[in-house]
């Protein structure tokens, strides 16, 4: 499992993807190239994958998002340290927090 600010990323089996991923619409790239798992709204910055891989989301503010490295990628960050991942599937889930009344995906 991987944790860059408030982003998680949790290696999953293949095998072990909801019904219908291969049929999620892909994520494009952003004019750099990289795959963005999340932007910040305050500070524009992303955490984002360079390399090879796709990227796919289920619809909802609060879906998660699959991310297949197949020869393994590189998490970035302006403001975090790089984090190197695996070849794989992975799993992509923004953190999310408690507001009187209300639950929001956390703002960077």
């Amino acid at each position: 499992m991987f944790r860059q600010g408030d982003v998680l990323i949790v290696p999953v089996a293949q095998a072990a993807l909801p019904p219908g991923t291969d049929a999620l619409p892909r994520q494009p790239r952003d004019g750099r190239g990289r795959l963005v798992l999340a932007l910040g709204e305050v500070t524009g910055h992303a955490h984002a994958v360079v390399g090879p891989g796709t990227l796919v989301r289920e619809p909802g503010q609060f879906s998660a998002a699959y991310l297949h490295v197949p020869d393994g990628g590189r998490v970035v960050h302006e403001e975090h340290a790089p984090i190197a991942l695996p070849k794989g599937w992975y799993r992509v889930v923004r953190q999310r927090e408690y507001v009187p009344g209300a639950v929001r995906v956390v703002a960077d």
